[in-house]
């Protein structure tokens, strides 16, 4: 891979994203510097700045102008059995994904002691609370100790569960949100991603006080609230996963109906691509708290009984949601489409905010599709499992805007921290929907302009800048093409 310039991050981040990390700057998500590279040149002439980011227009931001310039926008990338084998692909070959399924009955201890320590070691940087005040070290040591790792002295035996309702996953057990910076309150240092209803984990280990768990996903392991899992049997635990049929959400949410007379299914949030199972044998005539299902899917969802058991329980989804009865089929349209429907939504790191960030957008609208990708850019970046061109320190600026210039709708993009998928080409640019802290560019005059986005946004390519020397291409270390191997 290209060379890069060396970044520390701190022992007190969160160790599961630490690699894929960045120094912030209060503007843009920065990659780190590369080898010396000539400056980059303005913005070209031909885009204008009427939105206030080079070239992005009205039109410019809508799917349906990318479709048009797309070659056969409706032809099928990938079919079911490709995505199938593409799936298998990443089970197979990529570290980062478990198969939680065929965990073993019992783990050595020391395993998974280190699995938590990996992830919540005790911060040795000074960290900042919501109102800017620095975090006691008692507070540090009392979480340390909420850790309760001492209490891991023989094999561990996992429980399964699944997860009730859209959860966040954290470095610590605790919701106490801390910063790098006073008032820089949009990166919250102790938040790892997030898990939706229906999610099956595995419980590896509580906190001190029981309220929280150590649990593994496929994709990530990290602390869990643990009023938000359901606890069964392995076997029922993977029967719903699998269970048909069923619905895809496909909107960027969608919400199950609002019911006082079952709070834990009524308006729950729906995140895009996740597979619900439906309950096609319900009778017509018979209610759905509170209601006929006459407008409506009835859904089954997995609920936490009182002793922490796991229920399903029927839910409506309307008939007005974007929802269907497949995954999508992979096309361009649909992957614009799909990316679309999140555009302006707010960048929530980690999944923060009850969004979503820039690894957590391009798995999204690719799991509409029926397509499994690792969580993180670092990990998302270097996987085997898909059709990967790797950059490296001899390939300059020429022959990388070369290559970006072959480049296909959904393709994705990875600097150090961030990926941005390809839309497009137009106007002697790449174009790209990214969901993005900010960014830099110069303006007519050569200065360097910062704009806050913080936010899914349209932007072009080439204009990006990481600082007054380096551009993002100069940054690229790799692209992913989530398509057929031999195609062009």
């Amino acid at each position: 891979m290209m060379r890069m310039a060396r970044i520390e991050a701190s022992p007190g981040w969160p160790r599961g994203r630490s690699a894929a990390l960045l120094w912030l700057s209060s503007m843009l998500l920065v990659a780190c510097a590369t080898a010396p590279a000539p400056a980059p040149v303005s913005s070209p002439a031909s885009l204008s700045f009427e939105t206030g980011v080079p070239g992005v227009t009205a039109a410019r931001m809508t799917p349906d102008y990318w479709i048009a310039r797309a070659p056969t926008p409706e032809s099928v990338v990938l079919d079911g059995a490709e995505i199938a084998a593409q799936n298998a692909r990443l089970n197979a070959s990529d570290r980062a994904v478990l198969d939680l399924a065929a965990l073993p009955d019992v783990l050595d201890g020391n395993d998974v002691r280190a699995r938590i320590e990996s992830l919540s070691s005790r911060p040795q940087r000074e960290l900042f609370d919501v109102a800017g005040t620095t975090v006691p070290a008692t507070t540090l040591d009392q979480l340390s100790d909420a850790l309760a790792l001492e209490t891991i002295t023989a094999p561990v035996a996992p429980r399964f569960g699944l997860v009730v309702r859209r959860a966040d996953l954290r470095t610590f057990p605790t919701t106490e949100r801390v910063f790098s910076r006073p008032g820089d309150t949009d990166i919250d240092r102790f938040q790892e991603s997030a898990l939706f209803p229906g999610t099956p984990v595995a419980v590896l280990h509580e906190s001190r006080d029981g309220a929280w768990w150590f649990v593994a996903s496929r994709l990530y392991s990290a602390w869990i609230e643990a009023r938000h899992v359901a606890l069964a049997p392995r076997a029922e635990v993977f029967d719903y996963t699998t269970r048909t049929p069923y619905l895809v959400v496909t909107g960027a949410q969608a919400r199950t109906v609002f019911t006082p007379e079952a709070p834990a299914v009524s308006d729950l949030v729906l995140d895009m691509g996740l597979r619900i199972p439906l309950m096609p044998d319900w009778p017509p005539n018979r209610q759905v708290n509170g209601q006929f299902p006459l407008g409506s899917h009835v859904v089954a969802l997995p609920i936490r009984s009182d002793d922490g058991g796991l229920e399903i329980a029927p839910a409506l989804v309307p008939r007005s949601a974007d929802v269907r009865a497949d995954y999508l089929p992979l096309t361009r349209a649909n992957l614009l489409q799909q990316s679309f429907k999140f555009l302006g939504e707010r960048y929530g790191w980690g999944h923060s905010y009850g969004t979503r960030d820039c690894s957590g957008f391009v798995s999204e609208v690719y799991r509409s599709f029926g397509i499994e990708m690792p969580r993180n850019t670092r990990d998302q970046g270097v996987s085997t499992a898909f059709d990967r061109i790797a950059f490296t320190e001899t390939d300059d600026y020429a022959a990388r805007v070369k290559v970006l210039r072959t480049l296909d709708v959904g393709d994705l993009i990875y600097i150090p921290g961030h990926v941005m998928m390809v839309i497009g080409h137009d106007d002697d640019e790449i174009w790209l929907i990214h969901d993005t802290s900010g960014m830099r560019y110069r303006d007519a005059e050569g200065r360097i302009v910062p704009v806050r986005l913080n936010q899914v946004a349209v932007t072009p390519l080439l204009a990006l800048l990481a600082d007054s020397e380096t551009s993002y291409v100069d940054l690229i270390y790799s692209i992913q093409r989530i398509r057929r191997v031999d195609s062009p």
